[in-house]
């Protein structure tokens, strides 16, 4: 699989992350041997505790120590409207839950409503002191969250932590990018994992649409897939749109992260 193609963040967009802007192009490169190694790594993964590990040893290679995954999906099988799942302390696990933390966490009240990446700070936890007080006596000192959202409706959050070190600006300069990427890989991987928990059976893609989506995947255009397959834009952009019906996905990004996710990518 080719840089274009790494599991499950299509780069179509140049973005701005930590005052930087990033082109597609360079974007791909900088992901290309970390989201390979996590694609793969995410595919042989059989339930949703092995698809939480995969992506927390990812977070102990990018410099943190903890991280937790949490979401709120529309589930019509399932009574269960938010799951969360975490390496955090248990003990910590046990008193956010207790304490009703998640109703005043400002880190879930930003990630509902945006996408932008957030840094944990004393003045992000302004009005929840106890909370900032109590997580940090945890060793939960440092942390960046980024939300994902999808066209069924689900948001996730990927919160990352470590006990020590300041998240510098050079840090996030240099590594943002793959906090980014594998904000959208846990999202798409571990609400592909909970569907499957809940017994919903994968959409069913026909070969044609499922050869249009690996070269999506690989990061080819509609006019370019087009003259591979010798076949016109507009069907191709057919067979697309089916594709982003049938994943309930709002555009080619979450279309292939999620057929990544469901296995259906070979």
């Amino acid at each position: 699989m080719s840089a274009e193609g790494d599991f499950p963040f299509v780069v179509e967009q140049p973005c701005i992350l930590a005052g930087v802007r990033w082109s597609p192009r360079s974007m791909r490169r900088r992901l290309d041997v970390l989201g390979d190694d996590v694609r793969t790594a995410l595919s042989q993964a059989e339930d949703l505790q092995s698809v939480f590990d995969v992506v927390a040893e990812t977070v102990r290679r990018l410099g943190f120590e903890s991280c937790a995954y949490g979401v709120r999906m529309r589930l019509p099988y399932s009574r269960q409207k938010f799951m969360l799942i975490s390496n955090y302390d248990q003990r910590w696990q046990d008193r956010y839950r207790e304490a009703g933390y998640l109703q005043i966490d400002p880190t879930v009240a930003h990630g509902v409503r945006s996408t932008a990446p957030l840094v944990w700070s004393r003045e992000l936890f302004r009005s929840t002191p106890k909370l900032w007080a109590e997580a940090r006596a945890f060793d939960l000192q440092v942390g960046w969250a980024q939300s994902s959202f999808d066209a069924s409706g689900s948001v996730g959050m990927l919160s990352l932590a470590r006990s020590s070190q300041k998240l510098t600006r050079a840090e996030l300069r240099a590594h943002e990018p793959e906090f980014c990427w594998l904000a959208n890989a846990a999202h798409m991987a571990l609400s592909a994992a909970l569907r499957r928990t809940h017994g919903e059976p994968p959409p069913e893609l026909s070969a044609r649409e499922i050869e249009i989506l690996q070269w999506m995947a690989d990061g080819k255009t509609s006019e370019e897939i087009a003259l591979l397959l010798s076949i016109s834009v507009n069907t191709v952009n057919f067979h697309a749109k089916n594709v982003r019906l049938k994943l309930r996905s709002a555009n080619k990004t979450s279309a292939v992260a999620s057929a990544a996710g469901l296995g259906l990518l070979g």
